[in-house]
């Protein structure tokens, strides 16, 4: 007897889908096969809130479903590109990775992924001042010297003395 690992499993499953899909935090990317020759107006693609339908018009569709989770319509779009349908999902929570794309689709697991590095710049305002807050205390704490919080604590501690010079 056989076994298959649960990665291999998952691999196959992942392969036998009618399209390819990559992801980040933001985005999900699909690139769905399509006949040679064909052309945009040709396509019929629909993006909703929750649901995803492509395919060729006058022909079944390639797939067709809810999607995992919600994405924003205005910011998904797709684009044909030679015998590829290349279709962005722009996620409405860009803070969980998606197990699938439709939820009638093999899952994939979220645990293993590997995210890319981001840089500091990628970050928003506040995200990006506590984030570098984080790694400025961290650095600290690795030097043996003060974290901001504790140097802040010192200070008032300090002041306090100096308003008080009775209770040395």
């Amino acid at each position: 007897m056989t076994t298959t690992s649960h990665s291999t499993l998952e691999a196959q499953e992942q392969a036998s889908l009618p399209y390819t899909w990559t992801q980040t935090l933001q985005d999900v990317t699909l690139i769905v096969p399509v006949a040679k020759g064909l052309r945009g107006r040709d396509c019929n693609v629909r993006i909703t809130r929750q649901g995803l339908v492509v395919g060729v018009k006058g022909n079944d569709p390639i797939m067709e479903g809810k999607l995992a989770r919600p994405v924003h319509v205005d910011d998904s779009t797709w684009a044909l590109d030679g015998n590829e349908l290349h279709i962005h999902l722009d996620k409405q929570n860009q803070m969980e990775w998606w197990p699938n794309v439709l939820d009638h689709h093999p899952k994939i697991d979220t645990t293993k992924i590997q995210p890319e590095n981001s840089k500091l710049s990628d970050l928003e305002g506040e995200t990006r001042s506590m984030v570098e807050k984080m790694m400025w205390d961290q650095n600290q704490k690795a030097q043996g010297k003060p974290t901001s919080e504790e140097a802040q604590k010192l200070k008032m501690l300090e002041n306090f003395k100096k308003q008080h010079p009775e209770m040395d």
